[in-house]
């Protein structure tokens, strides 16, 4: 992920800008430009092009990027001025490195046309909603369960459930909602709420590379949307643990049941018996592959279907486009915000003159502000020879070597 450059390195940067007279890349109608800053950086820069760049307009924005040893570094700048063939622009506020793209983003051309599809089912269910996305596959499942026969697949799941758990319970959210304070805290977040041992502590830090368990952070986060001051968290936890190991519940857990961006129930697995030993990660595992061997079934089912979605084209405005992926926006008001989430694919239709490009794009990031929702997609397995064309399309010369770096990242 591209990291912000904190202040004295981007001191640092500037300053080597301008003693070592590095090149600038900017990218304006398909040509490569190089600048370099004529005077020492400070509130504004001042950029001297190698070659003509037309007038640019007050205001527009240039996207830069320069290397510095081996660093790729990028920022955007605003421009104030224009003149004797000289650029003033404001310095930018943050300059980005451990760029997670593969080559300067530009504007994309008029002369092309990109559409977006999602991939796969879409749906519009009565469930809690959630800001992940949960794909649900056959080749990630359990082998050894048949998720064909659901009430069979359940008695399946409900035996190897009693082989380390004192009790379970799996509960639907269709015919039941979200009540007690684990059923919301698991139905907002869609993450498992994890007690090892309720005379211990919740979990400080979450070991799974996509986080899945609520820790005590977050846990604390939920406690004050309910109204809880930040000074009675702490005590809010201690008597939370209290009162299950005073019911007689000694270790617990809560796995929420996933299916694309809804909690459609959850898990409960717990012990009551004392000296047993308590919940760990690997049993976590086996309890989360069960959830999604249920989900699939569902689907599989048919339980989604009256929920099902028809897939549209539908073009967003795309703000920039590199050789590896792109960040396009949607208003606010669009229905589509809810279902783009990270991770979610999309099939990303380029029609260019002489050729059309199908490629999946894949979410890796979304934000927005007071007008628009804003996603980065990045483009998987393109083939090479669309690759190279789009290169080519969009910076207005072929590959070559020294390109071969930049073709390795992601958008």
């Amino acid at each position: 992920m591209a990291t912000p450059v904190g202040r004295i390195e981007k001191e640092f940067l500037f300053k080597a800008l301008y003693d070592e007279k590095l090149p600038i890349v900017y990218v304006k109608d398909r040509t490569e430009h190089t600048l370099r800053l004529n005077d020492p950086a400070g509130e504004e820069l001042v950029l001297r092009p190698d070659k003509s760049l037309g007038k640019l307009k007050n205001q527009s924005k240039l996207v830069l990027l320069f290397n510095y040893r081996g660093q790729v570094i990028d920022f955007n700048v605003t421009v104030l001025a224009h003149k004797e063939e000289l650029i003033y622009c404001k310095a930018p506020d943050t300059l980005y490195k451990n760029l997670d793209r593969n080559y300067l983003r530009v504007d994309a051309p008029s002369d092309i046309k990109i559409l977006f599809t999602f991939r796969g089912d879409r749906y519009n269910l009565a469930f809690p909603k959630i800001h992940e996305y949960e794909n649900v596959a056959a080749e990630d499942l359990v082998r050894n369960l048949d998720h064909k026969n659901l009430s069979g697949l359940i008695k399946q799941i409900t035996g190897m459930l009693s082989n380390f758990a004192d009790g379970y319970r799996i509960i639907n959210f269709k015919d039941k909602k979200p009540e007690t304070p684990e059923e919301k805290i698991v139905s907002e977040t869609g993450k498992t709420l994890f007690i090892p041992s309720t005379v211990g502590f919740l979990p400080k830090t979450d070991p799974y590379p996509k986080k899945r368990i609520i820790t005590e952070e977050l846990f604390k986060r939920y406690l004050e949307t309910t109204g809880i001051g930040k000074t009675f968290l702490e005590e809010n936890i201690a008597r939370f643990l209290k009162n299950k190991f005073e019911d007689g519940i000694y270790s617990d857990a809560w796995i929420p049941i996933l299916f694309h961006e809804y909690v459609i129930g959850y898990i409960h697995i717990w012990i009551d018996k004392q000296g047993k030993l308590p919940f760990d990660f690997s049993i976590l595992d086996n309890v989360y592959q069960y959830a999604k061997v249920l989900a699939f079934a569902l689907k599989e089912n048919g339980y989604f279907d009256h929920g099902k979605v028809e897939n549209e084209p539908f073009a967003g405005k795309v703000l920039d486009i590199s050789a590896s992926g792109l960040l396009f926006a949607c208003p606010l008001g669009a229905s589509l915000l809810s279902t783009l989430l990270v991770d979610a694919e999309l099939t990303v239709t380029i029609e260019a003159p002489n050729r059309t490009i199908n490629v999946v794009g894949k979410v890796v990031r979304r934000f927005k502000d007071k007008s628009a929702g804003y996603f980065g997609c990045r483009f998987m397995n393109m083939a090479p020879e669309d690759t190279r064309f789009l290169f080519e399309h969009l910076y207005g010369r072929q590959i070559d070597a020294s390109d071969t770096e930049f073709l390795t990242g992601q958008v």
